[in-house]
């Protein structure tokens, strides 16, 4: 798999995401994910992502079992600031001192002496953006990670915490469906140099083809017990509609409808005109992870790429990434609001 530049190192184009190995899109077998883990790295993936909110450190503590032999190989990003209190719910807190002790603690699981790429996993409204990023600094300067990195975040604060110290990349949630980057976060990283990361690049498996309504899943699957709007049966319905022109444009290109959406993602380019991205898509399957890595191999013709953007976009799909609540909390939906930040 062809590489690409993110921050000081040279990666994968196609990273892989590994919160289903733990939670997120129902049950997983701890023997076929390191199978899958260690299939990751024979087929050419060099970059992990994974969080300590994934699984409670399940996640992490799969990835440092499976992994620690092969530690040189990949380079490790995890993420910070968000947990789960006792009933299950999302807490989110970037104190410095919370973000050291997390950190100590993903550090034993993983079984390594340092992540490479460390994320804040959400802005804590309560603590000011400098002072999260000031203390992941501090853990640049004891040697614990190597680089930091914003999750969720608005263009404003991605400036703000860019003066605090320097970002090596940020996490965003970037698809043929959900396009709140292109407001203006695309530009800001291409300008100061950071390096941006789509998370859920085939739409939570909408992409796939293979996705269900909310009737269908199971309770512990992330597009039910959040209520993705899109995932609605009256609105999935409607969107499903747009899949025969999607899989008729990958049948012209050759590849799979995920490979197709991948490779939307993978031919964007910067005000150069050079492609940048490195999508995360993640699954347990060991297929649908090696057909994801076909997607770094195609190039998508100008027609193609302009097809795919008329085709879908958040004009011509129906409901909002998350409901009104979760989209209300989401910093990075602030672009919406104010995109000249």
């Amino acid at each position: 798999m062809h590489t690409r530049t993110l921050g000081p190192f040279q990666v994968s184009a196609l990273g892989l995401g590994c919160m289903s190995f733990s939670m997120g899109y129902g049950p997983a077998d701890d023997a076929e994910s390191a199978r899958v883990l260690q299939a990751a790295l024979d087929a050419g993936y060099s970059f992990l992502d994974t969080a300590s909110m994934y699984g409670g450190g399940h996640n992490e503590s799969l990835i440092g079992a499976t992994l620690k032999q092969r530690r040189h190989e990949f380079v490790l990003a995890s993420k910070c600031g968000l947990s789960k209190d006792e009933t299950g719910k999302p807490v989110v807190n970037g104190r410095p001192e919370v973000l050291k002790k997390q950190c100590e603690d993903s550090l034993k699981r993983l079984q390594t002496e340092v992540i490479d790429l460390y994320y804040l996993h959400r802005l804590d409204p309560k603590v000011p953006v400098e002072e999260s990023v000031g203390g992941l600094a501090d853990l640049i300067h004891a040697g614990k990670i190597r680089s930091l990195g914003l999750s969720e975040i608005s263009t404003a604060s991605l400036r703000r915490a860019q003066a605090e110290h320097p970002v090596t990349a940020v996490q965003s949630e970037y698809s043929l469906w959900s396009r709140t980057p292109e407001t203006s976060l695309l530009a800001a990283c291409a300008e100061l140099g950071v390096s941006f990361i789509p998370f859920s690049p085939l739409g939570r498996g909408f992409f796939t083809g293979k996705a269900q309504d909310v009737t269908h899943l199971t309770k512990d699957d992330v597009r039910c017990t959040n209520a993705r709007p899109r995932f609605e049966p009256e609105a999935f319905a409607a969107n499903s509609q747009l899949l025969q022109p999607f899989a008729e444009l990958a049948k012209q290109q050759g590849c799979t409808l995920a490979q197709l959406a991948l490779a939307w993602l993978l031919a964007q380019k910067n005000a150069e005109g050079e492609p940048t991205l490195i999508p995360i898509p993640g699954t347990k399957h060991l297929d649908y992870l090696l057909e994801n890595a076909g997607a770094a191999d195609l190039q998508l013709p100008p027609a193609t790429v302009t097809a795919l953007n008329e085709l879908i976009n958040e004009s011509t799909i129906q409901g909002q990434r998350y409901t009104a609540a979760l989209m209300a909390s989401m910093d990075a939906e602030r672009d919406r609001l104010a995109p000249t930040d």
